[in-house]
């Protein structure tokens, strides 16, 4: 039986920047874990690992239409939300950031992440911008939540060295976890 509180959720920016600034200002470390949801034990090691090094565990569910290319179909991306919710409370998760693609993007909203050319290799060759589409949701995500820690699987080792890229030239304050 699931012993753990549900996640709090958030939907806008003020509301998850305003959460996390309470926690820390409370002397919580903030954990992070981004996903594109329909979680899988994968993903809850991620929220595992994050709350060995953290005191608070945020997860964001976004399907980022940004790094999906043109041949690719986002409205077939699996979605169950009330799952996800389960499994996040399931592993103790203590906000969920779930944004809509018009709060992540609103109307003119034309600023993408440039990941250089190491995003021409391996996967960015096959899939153009998709690492542009990644980076940029990754920066908004880092800006939105200021995790101290955030948490990645090993699975895509070339996109986490682009985000472990971006947080170095950008200099975010965040320690990435893989």
């Amino acid at each position: 039986m699931n012993q753990n509180p549900a996640p709090r959720e958030f939907t806008t920016p003020a509301g998850i920047r305003a959460w996390v600034t309470a926690q820390r200002a409370g002397g919580s470390r903030i954990g992070f874990v981004p996903t594109m949801g329909f979680l899988h034990e994968g993903h809850l090691r991620l929220v595992d690992a994050a709350r060995a090094v953290s005191d608070v565990v945020v997860m964001s569910i976004f399907v980022n239409p940004l790094q999906f290319g043109p041949t690719e179909d986002l409205a077939r991306y699996p979605r169950d939300l009330p799952r996800d919710r389960a499994l996040a409370a399931g592993r103790g998760v203590d906000a969920l950031f779930l944004p809509d693609v018009s709060v992540m993007y609103p109307p003119g909203s034309d600023t993408r992440v440039a990941p250089g050319p190491a995003a021409d290799r391996w996967e960015g060759a096959a899939r153009p911008g998709h690492f542009a589409g990644v980076l940029t949701v990754v920066a908004k995500l880092f800006h939105l939540v200021s995790p101290d820690v955030a948490v990645f699987g090993q699975k895509d080792a070339q996109q986490v060295a682009l985000i472990r890229r971006m947080a170095r030239d950008l200099d975010w304050p965040v320690a990435l976890v893989v």
